[in-house]
């Protein structure tokens, strides 16, 4: 089994194509004459099983995605990532920032806040990182005295203007009161659907 990342970011340059030369590899009509070009070896590629991830598939060529079969695996839901980080990211972070265990609490409204309104992902990388910036604030607080070590401190949603800057995107268009000119839409992105404000004149 040969695993290839984030195949979606493959760019071509005066070095060559590597889209191209991953066709050859994924053909099973050719992966079994595979000529390896640095050593200058025939290899049997045809019994390794691929396995290609993306992110988006419209950078993809279309010759190589042809070749592959896809599956898409939707991003975590909302109360999925509120579990994972109650589980696992925030104690991580707590550690990583030099905090006490359990001295720094995210009720779930902060959680559900951090979510909509910081990161808007499939994933959670950028959700990780928002917690981990949150935790080094406090950190640095501990350190000047503002805050006691032992103090067990909530991080509620209001907090997050302060510690991580304002909201990255706006409440959900279907929250906002009706205007004259302005109509809901809905749209697809790779982070999960989502509701547009389509102005008119």
């Amino acid at each position: 089994i040969l695993m290839l990342d984030e195949v979606d970011k493959l760019s071509q340059s005066m070095r060559g194509d590597p889209a191209a030369a991953l066709l050859e590899v994924l053909d099973p009509e050719q992966n079994h004459t595979f000529q390896d070009r640095y050593l200058d070896v025939p290899y049997d590629l045809s019994k390794v099983l691929f396995i290609c991830t993306a992110n988006m598939l419209d950078t993809i060529p279309g010759p190589l995605r042809d070749r592959m079969e896809v599956i898409r695996l939707a991003g975590y839901t909302l109360e999925e990532k509120e579990e994972i980080a109650k589980k696992y990211i925030v104690p991580r972070q707590v550690e990583n920032a030099g905090l006490k265990k359990g001295k720094v609490k995210f009720p779930k409204s902060t959680i559900r806040e951090i979510v909509r309104g910081y990161t808007r992902e499939a994933g959670l990388r950028n959700f990780e990182r928002r917690i981990g910036g949150i935790c080094r604030k406090i950190a640095t607080k501990v350190a000047a005295d503002e805050i006691s070590r032992d103090e067990v401190t909530t991080v509620h949603a209001d907090d997050l203007l302060e510690l991580i800057g304002p909201r990255l995107w706006l409440p959900d268009a279907g929250s906002r009161k009706p205007e004259v000119g302005v109509v809901n839409g809905l749209a697809w992105t790779s982070m999960g659907g989502d509701t547009l404000l389509i102005e008119s004149t």
